[in-house]
C-alpha cells in the first residue's frame, strides 16, 4: 500500500473527483499503483483551467506546453518521468512518473520546467523531424500559460 499522505498529498483529493469542485491551476494525485515488486507508478493531473468554466487551453498553447513538459520533465526527473498526456477537455495534462510520487519533488520539477519556459526562445521538438504538426506551436502562448500556472504556485496542491 502506498502512503499518499507521507508523499505530501491530501487523500481527499486523490483519485477521480467531481469536476465541478476542481480548482486550477493545481497538481493532484490521480492514482498511485505498485509496479512490479519494488516499484510504484504515479499519475498526476496538472489541471491548468477549471473544467466546464468556459475557459480552456487553445490547441496551440496545449500542444506547445506539452512539448515543454516532455522535454523539461525528462531533464528534471530523468529516471522517473514516464510521459505526458493531453486532457481531451483541453484543461490540462496527465503526467506519469515511476518511483517518484513526492508532491513537493514533483512541484519543484514542474516549477523548474515552467521557469525555463519563461526564458525560452523556441518550443522543443517543434520541427518536422520530431513533431507531427510542427507548424502548430507558439512559444509566446506557452509562456503565457506557464506564467499563469507559476503565479498560482502557492496553491498547486489545493485541488478541490
Amino acid at each position: 500500500m502506498i502512503d499518499v499522505v507521507a508523499l505530501g498529498w491530501d487523500p481527499a483529493t486523490v483519485g477521480e473527483l467531481d469536476h465541478r469542485t476542481l480548482k486550477a491551476p493545481t497538481l493532484k494525485l490521480r492514482s498511485a499503483r505498485q509496479a512490479g515488486r519494488d516499484g510504484a507508478l504515479f499519475c498526476v493531473d496538472l489541471r491548468v483551467r477549471r473544467p466546464n468554466a468556459g475557459a480552456f487551453l487553445c490547441d496551440t498553447a496545449l500542444h506547445s506546453l506539452e512539448h515543454f513538459l516532455l522535454e523539461g520533465l525528462q531533464r528534471e526527473l530523468p529516471g522517473n518521468f514516464v510521459g505526458v498526456g493531453l486532457m481531451g477537455c483541453q484543461t490540462g495534462f496527465y503526467l506519469t512518473f515511476l518511483d517518484e510520487g513526492r508532491a513537493q519533488r514533483l512541484c519543484a520539477a514542474l516549477e523548474a520546467v515552467l521557469t525555463g519556459v519563461a526564458a525560452a526562445t523556441a518550443v522543443p521538438y517543434a520541427d518536422i523531424a520530431q513533431c507531427g504538426h510542427y507548424r502548430n506551436h507558439s512559444v509566446e502562448q506557452a509562456q503565457a500559460v506557464a506564467r499563469e500556472i507559476l503565479a498560482a504556485r502557492a496553491h498547486w496542491l489545493e485541488a478541490a
